[in-house]
């Protein structure tokens, strides 16, 4: 599919979109007739960000009259526990009944197709394709890019294409947005933080929705299953002081067995890297997650020293400067000694 819009080079942080995509993606959803089909799709293993834009977006799209709205993410369509009070979620159906021809794709926080899995091919049975996304790796695959890595979150930039739509952001759309913020700027701790982002987040609260609430459900519940698993899992973390030039390097892995031994689902697992990239001793912490046998879900954190995004689209993958992640194969091992391979490169040079 060709791009139509301006899209940023990998590790083009703070590129953001020309005025000219924003016209053409807005253009895209006034083009749509009375009768017009949106599919929504989000990547695989959906966080926070990528589930809370888009049905945030999903239930902008219903105000502004948009009566055919479906949303998916590619895999078993299990929304992660944290997230099951979100509302839209009567939005969703599985990837197989997913609308085949659509009038209009739009992707929230995919940097690549292969992030939509079996999902990808409705880009191409769609007349446009609409990517919202905030990830520097993002090189633009939709007919229209909405890419601003210099965007804390995706649904930064989906409230800001609701607003050149007139939709008013009532506390059910303001509940997706705010828990998107909040999980992609680590509840507000993370570089991303800005200004804006505390003005967005004010704007989302004066609708009337509790921040309170929100932060229990989201970040503060989870089974005593997972607390043992996560005991388990950072009992075996490795520390490697002299990796990265001396930086530092922790991680650690937990597999299928451990989550079946634990009687835990995979979502447990997303927030186990806070846990390790508190340790002192490294800038680089790295949690492998077993997807199946030989293959992992690789999730890197930086604390400045590091690129992990250099890392991970080496490796396969994308991200952000100091959050990135990829699909590994083979050991856990050889896993981690690939990413040994890539953290000198990685550095970040002084005034780079």
């Amino acid at each position: 599919m060709t791009s139509t819009a301006s899209v940023p080079l990998a590790g083009a942080a703070g590129f953001a979109p020309a005025e000219t995509d924003w016209a053409a993606a807005e253009a895209l959803v006034r083009a749509l007739p009375p009768s017009g089909r949106v599919l929504l799709i989000c990547h695989v293993n959906p966080d926070g960000d990528a589930l809370g834009s888009m049905l945030g977006f999903g239930l902008g799209l219903r105000q502004f009259g948009v009566r055919e709205v479906q949303a998916t993410f590619p895999g078993p369509p299990e929304v992660p526990e944290p997230f099951r009070g979100l509302p839209g979620l009567d939005l969703l159906v599985p990837a197989s009944a997913a609308d085949p021809a659509p009038d209009l794709v739009i992707c929230f926080d995919a940097a690549s197709e292969s992030r939509l899995g079996e999902l990808a091919g409705r880009l191409s049975s769609a007349p446009a394709a609409l990517v919202l996304d905030h990830h520097a790796s993002n090189l633009g695959f939709g007919t229209v890019n909405l890419v601003d890595p210099g965007a804390a979150a995706t649904s930064v930039v989906a409230e800001q294409l609701l607003a050149r739509l007139g939709v008013v952001v009532d506390p059910a759309i303001a509940e997706c947005l705010y828990v998107a913020l909040t999980t992609d700027t680590g509840s507000f701790r993370f570089e991303a933080t800005t200004p804006a982002v505390h003005q967005m987040a004010a704007r989302l609260l004066a609708t009337g929705i509790s921040p309170g609430d929100i932060s229990r459900r989201v970040f503060d519940t989870r089974p005593f299953g997972a607390v043992r698993l996560f005991g388990e899992v950072l009992g075996r973390a490795q520390l490697e002081p002299a990796a990265a030039g001396g930086r530092g390097l922790v991680w650690t892995f937990a597999t299928l067995d451990d989550l079946a031994r634990h009687d835990q689902r995979p979502y447990v697992l997303e927030a186990l890297i806070d846990s390790v990239r508190c340790t002192a001793e490294a800038d680089v912490s790295c949690v492998l997650k077993q997807t199946t046998p030989g293959e992992w879900a690789v999730s890197m954190r930086s604390k400045g020293a590091v690129d992990v995004s250099r890392v991970a689209v080496t490796l396969g993958g994308g991200g952000h400067r100091f959050a990135a992640g990829f699909t590994g194969r083979g050991s856990a091992e050889q896993v981690v000694e690939s990413i040994r391979g890539q953290l000198g490169a990685a550095l970040i040079r002084p005034g780079g």
